[in-house]
């Protein structure tokens, strides 16, 4: 497969520590733990939360990231063993057994500062562990990104806004931002203070995905009254 270029205009960035450069990428010698390496940077970085891991289950299920590491379906699982492995054992990841049920599973980390307390946390049986849905993240083609969304659907792209969308994009997951401007359309709200508004009842009140909710009029007045009214154009 030939690739076609990175798109034209602002797309969001995933941030990559300097001691990968300047000390992990001259000792990564292995293709597999080369690309899960990349891989992790990328999804951990989409994740929520103050500790931030992965599961092996979670990673076999990305179809697109599996497909990356074998030329053959069977062979797909023990690359990521193998990737897995490597990255362990070079110190990349951190891998802590975190009891469930009658089982364990295995939590993998980033070795970072708060990775390293996660860990111990959890050696320390101090860790809570929750039964909140996590979000599944998958590698996919290239999405519509928010500063195109907003033109396309709000208006016009000035600096002050694009700063906004930014400092948006580091914030709130690039759903959370979607879904928040078809809100805003749907109810005649273009405008980036009422999209701010809802994203910022998500981040302190929760968000629940909206397809869950059996009450759909009262989810409808629940942006367009109360606090989100005066955002709102008549």
């Amino acid at each position: 497969m030939s690739f076609k270029g990175f798109s034209k205009g602002k797309s969001r960035q995933t941030p990559v520590m300097e001691a990968f450069f300047s000390e992990l990428l001259p000792a990564i010698d292995h293709l597999g733990e080369l690309k899960l390496t990349i891989y992790l940077f990328w999804r951990l970085n989409r994740m929520e939360g103050q500790f931030r891991y992965v599961t092996r289950g979670e990673l076999a299920n990305d179809n697109r990231f599996m497909q990356g590491l074998s030329t053959s379906p069977q062979g797909a699982g023990p690359a990521l063993d193998e990737a897995l492995s490597r990255a362990v054992q070079r110190g990349t990841l951190l891998k802590a057994d975190f009891s469930r049920g009658e089982g364990t599973e295995a939590l993998y980390f980033l070795n970072t500062a708060k990775g390293r307390d996660a860990v111990k946390a959890i050696a320390n049986g101090e860790w809570r562990y929750t039964e909140e849905t996590r979000v599944e993240i998958t590698l996919g083609e290239d999405k519509t990104n928010i500063f195109e969304l907003y033109e396309q659907n709000i208006g016009p792209l000035t600096p002050m806004i694009a700063d906004a969308l930014r400092e948006a994009e580091q914030t709130y997951p690039a759903s959370w931002i979607e879904d928040a401007m078809r809100i805003a359309v749907e109810n005649n709200a273009r405008n980036w203070r009422y999209v701010a508004a809802i994203l910022d009842r998500w981040q302190v009140e929760g968000r629940h995905d909206r397809k869950d909710r059996r009450d759909t009029e009262k989810d409808r007045r629940r942006y367009v009254e109360g606090e989100f009214a005066d955002y709102i154009e008549h």
